[in-house]
């Protein structure tokens, strides 16, 4: 447990860092992870031309592409937690359609205006932008579908308080499709933090038990973590997936023939 001197450092060491890349955003931003040929605009290999702003895409810090793995249907509403500099804001809000609708919240006004330029180059309309904290979503309980987030939970001094506000705002049947840096279990805290520093992402990184064991804690289901390439010694770069149940008594509508279902 960090004391409040030592929290408030590491505040205002991620606020200054990501700051300076917001002001880098035009001429594209360093990803998390030291090796930017496999973070950053690297995960994003899939875009097709023209679905993004350049501008989007080479600001991007984060480590995966989780408008990959949260399989978005038109019409849902999506939170973005840390939004940055948009490019997963956009690619929802197109998966999404007319109907849908798409939250970016972020606490940094430098990286928001960013978002705002790159959503207007973009010419998308279903994209609200929201300023505050992860650890205390601006939004009413059970206002979004899916709940994305790319590299930025690593960052939080308050995981537990991050996954009870996710839990808080998902919709019954909601769903979490999340790009992090995740620890094998065998590293200490201690030992994550001689691999990177918390800017890094790397420092702040929860365990793969831990991270279970907040979702849990919270009501969330069927929680996984997979992880997808290597961060540092130990660390990856990983999807995480869960689920808020309907809730008690309440089953899942029945699946028409050749259709999906949740």
């Amino acid at each position: 447990m960090t004391d409040t001197t030592t929290a408030g450092q590491l505040q205002e060491e991620v606020r200054a860092y990501y700051a300076a890349k917001a002001a880098e955003a035009e001429a594209g931003g360093a990803c998390c992870s030291p090796d930017p040929n496999t973070f950053g605009p690297a995960a994003y290999a899939e875009i097709g031309p023209g679905t993004a702003p350049d501008a989007a895409l080479l600001a991007s810090l984060g480590c995966g592409n989780p408008t990959a793995v949260a399989e978005l249907r038109e019409g849902e509403t999506v939170l973005d937690l840390g939004s940055g500099a948009g490019l997963d804001l956009i690619l929802s809000a197109r998966r999404v359609g007319e109907d849908g609708l798409v939250y970016g919240l972020d606490f940094l006004e430098e990286m928001l205006a960013v978002a705002r330029r790159n959503i207007e180059d973009a010419e998308i309309g279903n994209i609200v932008l929201l300023k505050g904290a992860i650890e205390q979503i601006p939004l009413p309980a059970q206002t979004v579908d899916v709940i994305i987030s790319n590299c930025v939970i690593n960052l939080s001094l308050d995981k537990p308080a991050v996954f009870a506000e996710m839990s808080r705002v998902l919709a019954p049947g909601g769903r979490l499709g999340i790009s992090d840096v995740v620890a094998e279990d065998r590293l200490s805290p201690a030992e994550r933090a001689e691999r990177g520093g918390h800017s890094e992402c790397i420092a702040g990184a929860l365990s793969v038990s831990e991270y279970k064991e907040l979702l849990e804690a919270v009501g969330l289901k069927d929680a996984e973590v997979v992880f997808t390439q290597e961060a540092a010694d130990g660390l990856h770069a990983a999807i995480i997936r869960a689920r808020k149940p309907l809730g008690e008594g309440i089953e899942p509508a029945a699946c028409e023939p050749g259709g999906s279902c949740c």
